[in-house]
């Protein structure tokens, strides 16, 4: 299911976290090759990207909402 990102948060190593209006955190990591998202490098980058969606599989497997810090816009 696909839900549009709603604002971001950093984990404990750093990496982004976008916050989904769903209630869910996905990880957004850039690490080429096998992850091309140079987007989330940037705060232009995640600010252009809020609003779009992202896959949610916690939602398709009917998960709880995660605990998150507050939303920053990017």
């Amino acid at each position: 299911m696909k839900h549009p990102i709603v604002g971001y948060h950093q984990d404990d190593e750093g990496h982004w976290v976008a916050q989904l209006a769903c209630g869910h955190n996905e990880h957004v990591r850039h690490g080429p090759p096998w992850v091309v998202r140079e987007w989330v490098t940037t705060f232009e980058g995640r600010t252009r990207m809020l609003g779009q969606l992202l896959d949610c599989l916690k939602c398709d497997d009917h998960a709880p909402r995660d605990s998150r810090p507050a939303e920053t816009p990017a």
